[in-house]
């Protein structure tokens, strides 16, 4: 008896054409082993309610086809249901796939789904709202704001964020309560994973399992200009958790205290709460398409690299609009001469 399995194609999310993808799902998808149909989301939201309704009509498997903001809406559907989560990751991040080692092509990532190998994941709440790799507060939660206004997506979108504001950011006071007691402390950022990345390959817990009912939570004190290149680095090279400036442990829950109320993120979409931020993981909750050969574990090094995501980078540059890259110009040399005045280079 063949399974029903429902694409949900996200036709703006990411950098790719959606239409190839399509037919690639109707040509590659094993018959023998599915039916298969096609939808195609029309607003924010729309993904979550496509597969509710595929929950509701029993159907076997539902496949994102987009982005982490898609996988997001599609998965929130599918936890505590029987339905099971695969992915065709053509977004601009892609956390949840990387981490799982998912392929990145669309034809090698539907021979996966025709594989049909399903594990039973753990996943996140933050105030209720559910993620799957990371949440958190702080500079990261401030970059994803400024991301999803920016208007457009990509890697070069959000290094360009990153450059611009890194430097102006002030870290914030923040009380941290868990199993274990409660602590005080200033810090860059706070990240709570239960994924290993945020996406891009950019290991912000890099020993985080989906399988070990605990978030790895990473605690980013303040670091000066000069020693963000390193920090850079180890985010992608998988050393983070060994620099001075950061401290990690892991909890079942916790919750997080500030001053006043802001912006945080869930897989990377920003919203605003509170004063209380309250994390929590559930447990075996949801079930995914993985890929057999590469089982998930946590990653105690990447492979990845900066000149790696340099092609990718360069690529995406050569597609920006004259004016756009004018105004980027003109912001790297303001902060250009805003390090060189924060060092006390100025007169030299």
């Amino acid at each position: 008896m063949t399974k029903k399995i429902r694409y949900i194609i996200n036709p703006i999310s990411g950098t790719q054409r959606k239409q190839g993808i399509a037919d690639l799902a109707k040509n590659l998808t094993d018959k023998n082993l599915f039916d298969v149909e096609l939808v195609y989301t029309e607003y924010a939201g729309h993904a979550s309610l496509l597969a509710a309704e595929a929950v509701g009509r029993g159907i076997d498997v539902v496949v994102a086809v987009g982005g982490d903001g898609t996988v997001n809406e599609v998965g929130r559907a599918l936890v505590h249901t029987n339905t099971a989560l695969g992915i065709v990751p053509c977004g601009s991040g892609n956390g949840l796939a990387r981490h799982l080692a998912l392929p990145m092509e669309p034809t090698r990532a539907i021979e996966i789904i025709n594989r049909d190998v399903v594990h039973t994941l753990d996943y996140g709440t933050i105030n209720g709202r559910p993620f799957f790799c990371t949440c958190g507060v702080g500079f990261d939660a401030f970059i994803c704001e400024k991301f999803a206004s920016a208007g457009r997506r990509g890697l070069l979108t959000y290094v360009e964020n990153t450059l611009r504001s890194g430097l102006m950011y002030k870290s914030q006071p923040y009380i941290i309560e868990d199993e274990k007691g409660t602590e005080s402390c200033k810090a860059f950022l706070i990240a709570c994973a239960n994924a290993s990345q945020y996406g891009n390959d950019a290991f912000i817990a890099p020993y985080a399992s989906m399988k070990d009912g605990l978030l790895d939570v990473v605690v980013m004190e303040p670091f000066n200009a000069i020693e963000a290149p390193q920090v850079a680095l180890q985010l992608f090279n998988g050393t983070l958790p060994a620099n001075s400036h950061v401290k990690t442990f892991q909890a079942s829950k916790l919750r997080i205290r500030r001053e006043s109320e802001g912006v945080a993120h869930f897989d990377g979409d920003p919203f605003w709460t509170g004063e209380i931020i309250d994390v929590a993981i559930e447990r075996h909750a949801f079930n995914v398409i993985v890929n057999p050969d590469k089982p998930n574990k946590p990653r105690a090094e990447s492979k990845m690299n900066l000149l790696q995501l340099l092609p990718v980078f360069f690529n995406e540059w050569k597609t920006l609009p004259e004016a756009f890259l004018n105004r980027t110009g003109q912001d790297l040399r303001r902060l250009n001469r805003t390090i060189i005045d924060k060092l006390g280079m100025g007169n030299k």
